[in-house]
């Protein structure tokens, strides 16, 4: 993702910064996807893997990345508390 890009984006509900969530949070993330433990908070389960997501400053909030563009809808952003 585009550097440029990382920092003007911000999370709609937070208004924290964002950057790419690492590969162990990612890898947490799918395990959570393929237990049928994690939702969006729309309220609707997730069922296919992250390959790319933005995680927040304060790690709190994730949003997917969908074919290189950040999806920042309220509705699809993952409460990372589910993972604890």
């Amino acid at each position: 993702m585009d550097k440029k890009l990382l920092t003007i984006l911000h999370c709609p509900i937070t208004h924290k910064g964002l950057a790419p969530a690492p590969r162990a949070t990612l890898q947490a993330v799918n395990a959570a996807i393929d237990a049928g433990k994690l939702q969006n908070q729309e309220g609707l389960a997730l069922t296919e893997h992250l390959a790319e997501a933005l995680l927040t400053d304060d790690g709190k909030v994730l949003y997917p990345v969908a074919d290189g563009i950040p999806v920042l809808l309220a509705t699809e952003s993952i409460n990372m508390e589910q993972l604890g």
